[in-house]
């Protein structure tokens, strides 16, 4: 399904004839954590981008889970010119995790679930040339969880006890990196 929806976006992104630009994010791609995304005009000052981000570590140190897969779409407006300078996004998406909270570092608890996330991210676009730019961008927002919280150490059962889903919300900076972009 995330594949169907990335191929949609990015056949459609191509078929309007605006500025559409594929990008990855350099940043994540340093810890190994694939983020790749499309860009496409939409208005005089409005982009839309989505994006897909997931960690395939099974743990950083052999015993704190470390997966999760999100998708981002989102409306920006760009306060000078599109693709030229500070913007500001509205997003919102899913995400699938099986990780350790970041509150339970010191714990052998981890969570596996779903969420979805509710935020806003502040960019700034740096053009290179006519084919490249930097996309330099931070956010955060709510994230709204439900998961099933295990233990790591081989202890049989949750560790929560809720009947169906336990549920967790937090304002959380979730998002940033240092996109490369590619005019298509």
């Amino acid at each position: 399904m995330k594949k169907l929806l990335v191929l949609f976006v990015l056949f459609f992104s191509i078929q309007s004839q605006s500025q559409t630009y594929i990008k990855f994010n350099a940043a994540t791609a340093i810890v190994g954590i694939p983020n790749i995304g499309v860009e496409t005009s939409v208005g005089e000052k409005l982009t839309f981008s989505v994006d897909v981000m997931a960690s395939f570590w099974e743990s950083f140190n052999g015993h704190n889970p470390m997966k999760f897969y999100t998708l981002t779409p989102e409306l920006r407006y760009h306060f000078k010119e599109k693709y030229n300078g500070f913007y500001v996004g509205g997003h919102a998406g899913p995400d699938f995790y099986e990780i350790q909270k970041w509150n339970y570092f010191d714990s052998n608890k981890y969570e596996h679930g779903f969420g979805y996330r509710l935020g806003v991210s502040v960019g700034y676009n740096i053009k290179l040339n006519d084919k490249f730019l930097i996309d330099i961008f931070a956010g955060g927002g709510w994230h709204q969880g439900f998961y099933h919280g295990y233990y790591n150490d081989g202890t049989p059962g949750r560790y929560e006890t809720a009947a169906h889903w336990n549920k967790s919300g937090e304002w959380l900076p979730y998002r940033g990196g240092v996109m490369i972009s590619y005019k298509l």
